[in-house]
């Protein structure tokens, strides 16, 4: 009897707590007998995926130092390191508003009675921006003033262009405009063809 007894205990460990390993995958090994299997298989994939990670970080963190290393190293000019800015695609570089320049064609002298302006055949104005080739002054231009009949080269040479000096040798007179740079002066009452004065050396200076 006692026999009997001890062969079935030793059939019932055998089929319950001593499961055929070839039957049993390691996901479907139970927990008693045999579970620590499960379990060290676990602990090593965490451990696995935990060294993974440690050597993932470390590697920014060795990179960020790198990159810090480099930035604060003396040869290293901050200022030449610039990003540069994303480009749009209606990027468009703006050109100044202000006309190119025109010039009188032809160029007028005139009285003080005469607009001053852009001179074309169609509208005959005096130009008041006019240039000497001649000395490289602009000419200068004062409404009913004439010049004195003492007038002479060395007068303009010394005192062009401030007014307070040459203001000596204007005389008034109405309806008149007085016209000098460095080295030519003129008076004029009316509008007048400046090509017809061969002397002078003054252009149109652009507007």
């Amino acid at each position: 009897m006692a026999k009997d007894l001890d062969e079935l205990l030793d059939e019932v460990e055998s089929k319950f707590c001593r499961p055929d390993p070839l039957r049993l995958g390691v996901a479907e090994r139970p927990k008693g007998c045999g579970g620590g299997i499960l379990g060290s298989d676990r602990s090593r994939a965490e451990a696995n995926e935990k060294l993974r990670s440690t050597g993932r970080f470390k590697k920014e963190d060795d990179l960020d130092s790198l990159i810090n290393e480099i930035f604060e190293d003396p040869i290293f000019d901050k200022k030449s390191f610039k990003l540069k800015p994303k480009s749009s695609g209606n990027t468009s570089v703006s050109a100044p508003i202000q006309g190119r320049g025109k010039s009188c064609n032809p160029v007028y002298l005139g009285g003080s009675a005469a607009p001053c302006g852009i001179g074309t055949t169609t509208s005959q104005r005096s130009c008041d921006h006019l240039r000497c080739t001649a000395c490289d002054f602009w000419v200068v231009s004062y409404d009913d003033y004439m010049w004195d009949k003492s007038c002479d080269y060395l007068f303009f040479r010394n005192n062009m262009p401030e007014f307070h000096k040459l203001k000596t040798k204007l005389v008034k007179k109405k309806g008149a405009r007085a016209y000098a740079c460095q080295c030519s002066w003129r008076t004029v009452v009316e509008l007048t063809d400046l090509q017809t004065d061969h002397q002078l050396r003054w252009v149109c200076g652009k507007h």
